[in-house]
C-alpha cells in the first residue's frame, strides 16, 4: 500500500463525499471548485494508484470512459449502474465465478481476471423517464 500523499489524500476524500461513480474530469473539476491546488494529470495517477491498492473501483461506462468510486466491499465484486444519474450497486454473483472458472478450465487458461458491470435505469431514473 503507497502513502497517502496530500494530494491523494485529496482525491480519496472528494471520493468519500461521492455515492456514486466519477470520472477523473468531474472529480478534477470538484477538487479545483474546492481550491484545491493539484493538475488532471496528478488525479488521474493518483486515481490510478488507489485504484492498484484495492481502494477504489474502477468500471469503463457504456461509453468508454472509466470512472472510480470507493471501494465498499474488498473482494471481488461487479457492478450494476444507472447509466443517467451513476448510482451503483456492488452485486456478487457465484453462478459468474463459476462460469468464469468454467469456461477458462476448458480452454486450457489459469489466472484469469474478469470484470462484469450491468449498466441499466435505477427505479428513480425510470420513474422520471416515465
Amino acid at each position: 500500500m503507497q502513502r497517502m500523499t496530500k494530494q491523494r489524500q485529496a482525491v480519496f476524500t472528494e471520493l468519500a463525499r461521492l455515492p456514486d461513480f466519477r470520472s477523473a474530469q468531474q472529480i478534477f473539476d470538484a477538487l479545483k471548485s474546492q481550491g484545491e491546488k493539484v493538475g488532471l494529470a496528478t488525479v488521474y495517477r493518483n486515481l490510478q494508484t488507489l485504484s492498484e491498492d484495492e481502494r477504489v473501483d474502477v468500471l469503463r461506462s457504456h461509453d468508454g470512459e472509466f470512472l472510480y468510486r470507493l471501494c465498499e466491499t474488498p473482494h471481488h465484486h461487479h457492478h450494476l449502474v444507472c447509466r443517467t444519474c451513476g448510482t451503483a450497486e456492488e452485486i456478487e454473483q457465484e453462478a459468474i465465478e463459476t462460469w468464469v472458472a468454467e469456461v477458462s478450465a476448458s480452454h486450457g487458461f489459469t489466472e484469469v481476471e474478469h470484470s462484469m458491470e450491468l449498466f441499466g435505469l435505477c427505479a428513480n431514473c425510470a420513474k422520471i423517464k416515465q
